[in-house]
C-alpha cells in the first residue's frame, strides 16, 4: 500500500508539472563583484529594473540590484510576494519611487502596483486603463491613460491623466489630455502632458497639454510635433520633449521648451537626435536612441550627451567603449547623480532575456547581467 501510495504521488506531481496554462517564475542571484563605491553606497541603497515582457506574455517582472553587496536578483517581486497571482501581468511600463513607495505602471494589464520602495512587497494596486506613465507632485500620483483598448484605430478616443492620492491609492480626479499621452512633468504648478496620438496613425497628435494643477483642467496646448515621447524637466525649469517622428518623412527629434521672461511655455529649441530614452543629470542629457527608417528599412542607433547649458552635443562623449558596440538593442539608460556612472539596457531580440550593462563616469566598461525580457526602465533606491 506505501508502495502504492509513493507511486500515485508521483505520478501526479507528473501531471501537475505537465501544466502550461500558467508560468511559475523563480528569483535567481548573480554576484556581479562589484559593489557600489563608498560615496554611493553612503547615499543609495540599490536600484530597481522593470522589465516590460512582451506584449501577451505576461511577463513583466523586477529586479533588484545591491549596491552593497554587489549582488544582482532577477524576478525579486515573485519572491516577496509570492501570494500575487500572474506576478507582476503585461507589460511594464513605468517605474518611480515617490518617498517610501515603488510605483509601477503595468500597461496592458490595466493596474499600477504599489509596493514598499525598502522591500518591493505590495502594498496595494489601482486600476487604470491602458496606463502609461507616472509623476508626481504635493502627495498625488499622476498616472497618463491611452483609456481605450490597446488597438490601431483612426478614431481612437482622447487620453486622459488621473489623479491617485498616494496615501488611499484612490482615484479622485482625472482630466481630458490628448491622444495617446506619453510621459508627464511637472513645472512650477503645471503638469506638461506630451501626447503621441500613436493609435491613430498617420494623424499623430503633435500637442503637448497643459494642465493646471489647482483647477486640474487643461489650460492649453503647445504645438511641438508628431507623435510625441518622453518629456523631462531640467533644474532650470525647461522641458526636454521627444518626438518619435513617422518613421517616413519626420523624422525623430529631441525639442526644448523653455519660458522667454514671464511668458507661457513654448519650443525654444530643436536637435535633430533621435532619443528613445534619456537621463538628466546636472548640465548633462545623456541618451540612447534606437528609430526604425521604413525607408531603408534599417534600424538607426544613436547615443550621446547634450550640455544642456551651452545647447551644444558633447564630443569624445563615454560612449566610445567598444562593449558599447555589442549592445543589439539599447532600450534604457540611467546615470548614477552621485558619481555619474551609467547603466544601459540591452532588449536584445526582445523576445529573450535581455541585459544590464554597467560603465563608470569615464565610460569604461565595468560588468554586465541577464535581467528579464525586455529591461527598459529603472529607479534609485535612496537611503
Amino acid at each position: 500500500m506505501k508502495r502504492k501510495l509513493i507511486i500515485y504521488i508521483a505520478v501526479l506531481a507528473a501531471i501537475i508539472g505537465c501544466r502550461t496554462d500558467e508560468t511559475i517564475n523563480y528569483a535567481e542571484e548573480t554576484e556581479t563583484g562589484v559593489p557600489g563605491s563608498p560615496t554611493v553606497q553612503a547615499e543609495l541603497a540599490g536600484m530597481y529594473v522593470l522589465n516590460e515582457g512582451n506584449m501577451g506574455s505576461n511577463k513583466c517582472t523586477l529586479d533588484y540590484l545591491d549596491f552593497c553587496s554587489g549582488i544582482y536578483t532577477r524576478n525579486m517581486y515573485a519572491m516577496v510576494n509570492p501570494g500575487v497571482p500572474m506576478e507582476l501581468g503585461d507589460v511594464g511600463n513605468d517605474i518611480q519611487i515617490y518617498g517610501s513607495q515603488l510605483w509601477m505602471v503595468i500597461n496592458c494589464s490595466n493596474k499600477v502596483e504599489v509596493c514598499q520602495a525598502s522591500d518591493a512587497k505590495r502594498i496595494g494596486l489601482v486600476d487604470i486603463p491602458n496606463c502609461r506613465y507616472v509623476t508626481f507632485d504635493g502627495g498625488y500620483a499622476y498616472v497618463s491613460s491611452y483609456v481605450g483598448p490597446v488597438t490601431i484605430d483612426p478614431n481612437a478616443r482622447k487620453g486622459r491623466v488621473y489623479k491617485v492620492d498616494t496615501l488611499t491609492l484612490t482615484v479622485v480626479d482625472t482630466v481630458t489630455v490628448g491622444y495617446q499621452p506619453e510621459e508627464m512633468a511637472v513645472v512650477d504648478g503645471k503638469l506638461y502632458v506630451a501626447n503621441s496620438g500613436g493609435y491613430r496613425v498617420p494623424n499623430y497628435d503633435h500637442t503637448v497639454s497643459v494642465i493646471d494643477l489647482e483647477t486640474f483642467e487643461e489650460e492649453r496646448t503647445i504645438d511641438v510635433a508628431i507623435n510625441l515621447h518622453r518629456c523631462r524637466a531640467d533644474q532650470y525649469g525647461n522641458l526636454w520633449v521627444t518626438s518619435r517622428g513617422d518613421g517616413y518623412d519626420e523624422p525623430a527629434r529631441l525639442y526644448c521648451l523653455s519660458r522667454e521672461g514671464d511668458g507661457p511655455m513654448n519650443v525654444t529649441s530643436v536637435f535633430d537626435i533621435s532619443i528613445s530614452d534619456l537621463c538628466i543629470v546636472g548640465d548633462s542629457l545623456y541618451y540612447i536612441g534606437s528609430s526604425f527608417n521604413y525607408i531603408t528599412m534599417e534600424n538607426e542607433l544613436s547615443m550621446g550627451i547634450l550640455d544642456i547649458r551651452k545647447y551644444e552635443l558633447v564630443t569624445g562623449t563615454v560612449f566610445d567603449s567598444p562593449k558599447i558596440e555589442e549592445i543589439k538593442m539599447p532600450y534604457g539608460i540611467i546615470v548614477n547623480p552621485i558619481d555619474r556612472d551609467f547603466y544601459l539596457m540591452d532588449a536584445m531580440d526582445y523576445v529573450t532575456p535581455g541585459k544590464l550593462l554597467h560603465f563608470k563616469a569615464d565610460g569604461t566598461f565595468d560588468f554586465e547581467v541577464r535581467t528579464g525580457d525586455i529591461p527598459g526602465h529603472a529607479a534609485f533606491l535612496w537611503k
